[in-house]
């Protein structure tokens, strides 16, 4: 199975203001592009050639790191497009709403929380919220490394490196993570993740 770079699912100018054409267009077409490239390289002839990408990510995570930090950034990218709308963001759907209010202390709690992870993820890294042990948790992780080896399913992600903000926030990291949480999300795909690792 060759890993192939999607479609955004929206115009490259949909996520304005909150999110550039121009950001867009080099986190996409240039970087994403470049982690589906590699490791399609990487692949060719290794045992791991014509798995499932989530089999590679698992299996590459401590043995094959060049090939890990590709397929997991193909990975995380994969799901980082799909957690982006036109006017997302705002409060979570009902049963997802009970799960963040039983699970992370409420929407407000979340929010806070959620902010604070990708804030503090020194360097570049990732911000989630996954489904561990039946339990909804927020991560935080460095480069593309992700919750499926740490044994939970990422069911929301952030990316905190600089190429997926900078164009737009320069060094205002909290400013792009309150943008994304307020107008960015796309919670209907959120539930869906979330019923799929129930």
């Amino acid at each position: 199975m060759t890993l192939t770079l999607p479609e955004l699912p929206y115009a490259y100018d949909a996520l304005g203001p909150y999110m550039s054409k121009e950001t867009l267009e080099f986190h996409h077409d240039k970087h994403h592009k470049t982690y589906v490239d590699t490791a399609n390289k990487l692949l060719e002839g290794s045992e791991l050639e014509g798995k499932s990408l989530e089999e590679i990510v698992k299996a590459s995570h401590g043995s094959n790191q060049p090939l890990f930090n590709n397929a997991a950034q193909h990975f995380n990218h994969l799901h980082f497009w799909n957690w982006l709308k036109p006017n997302g963001g705002g409060q979570p759907p009902a049963a997802l709403a009970k799960k963040i209010d039983e699970d992370l202390g409420g929407y407000e709690k979340f929010k806070a929380d959620f902010i604070q992870a990708g804030i503090g993820q020194f360097g570049s890294g990732w911000a989630w919220v996954a489904v561990k042990d039946g339990k909804l948790a927020i991560m935080k992780t460095p480069n593309g490394e992700n919750p499926l080896v740490h044994g939970a399913k990422p069911i929301l992600g952030v990316d905190v490196w600089e190429h997926s903000y900078y164009i737009d926030y320069r060094n205002r990291r909290p400013d792009y993570l309150k943008a994304f949480v307020e107008n960015l999300i796309n919670w209907e795909y959120v539930e869906k993740l979330y019923g799929e690792a129930k």
